[in-house]
């Protein structure tokens, strides 16, 4: 059995925002203070997860997670990277270096970013790291066999992942056929949908929706939602009985 936490749902603009005033930023359902998108996955006593957002440390804390085995990223934004720094912790308790997987575009940018942990002459305390480098190939972590998925962003490269019967897709535009069929199959589906309008390089409500009826997954989950995507309770209502939105500490089951 594997267990999926939504660690983070939003985007920089579907986090609350001082003096926006829109109905998700004010709203007082826990289900639309969403922090940047990240999941947590339990597999085989393995312990995963997909991007270090700048919220990294408030999520691990938020969902109790005491280990990580391995960190999976999907693409070089900060947005998706920025909490890195906060490995250390798992470092000192773990007393092991954190493995974190990505293609060489993204480690070499993160190398660049936090130049500081790959230093010659290093400063005590830093975070520890093993850059491990993929491709769009399957790969496994300790014998869990993990699929990229690639996908568009604009013009810029991005891994979705599958894992066993559950696919993890963010910060995506365009999927090709080939890449499709790398999903078909797939129990559990996680897609992005930024908001109803359209976008240059985030997938609509609309376009998810249709990528989601193309593939019939048992069921779909939306996530890296903007504020101009609406609230959680009024979007809910026009989604099909599979989909639902995500929201930060949502838990499933992929059995």
């Amino acid at each position: 059995m594997m267990k999926v936490t939504f660690l983070g749902t939003g985007t920089s603009t579907g986090v609350p925002m001082i003096g926006c005033g829109c109905s998700v930023c004010i709203s007082a359902d826990f289900r639309d203070k969403r922090l940047r998108s990240s999941v947590h996955i339990a597999v085989e006593g393995r312990s995963i997860v997909i991007d270090t957002t700048p919220d990294f440390r408030q999520q691990m804390l938020r969902a109790n997670i005491r280990r990580v085995d391995a960190i999976l990223f999907t693409h070089q934004h900060k947005d998706h990277t920025a909490g890195l720094d906060d490995v250390r912790a798992f470092n000192f308790h773990q007393q092991a270096d954190m493995p974190i997987y990505g293609t060489k575009p993204v480690l070499e940018q993160i190398k660049q970013e936090f130049a500081y942990i790959f230093a010659e002459h290093k400063y005590p305390g830093i975070p520890s790291i093993e850059l491990k480098y993929i491709e769009n190939e399957p790969f496994s972590i300790e014998n869990i066999d993990v699929t990229p998925i690639e996908v568009l962003h604009h013009k810029l490269p991005v891994l979705g992942f599958r894992i066993q019967d559950f696919t993890y897709i963010t910060d995506a535009n365009f999927i090709s056929e080939e890449e499709l069929h790398k999903i078909k199959g797939t129990r559990y589906l996680v897609l992005n949908a930024l908001q109803k309008t359209p976008h240059i390089s985030h997938f609509t409500l609309a376009q998810a929706l249709e990528i989601i009826e193309k593939l019939q997954p048992e069921q779909a989950f939306l996530t890296h939602l903007s504020h101009k995507m609406g609230r959680h309770a009024d979007v809910s209502k026009e989604l099909p009985a599979n989909v639902q939105i995500a929201y930060d500490g949502l838990e499933i089951s992929c059995e």
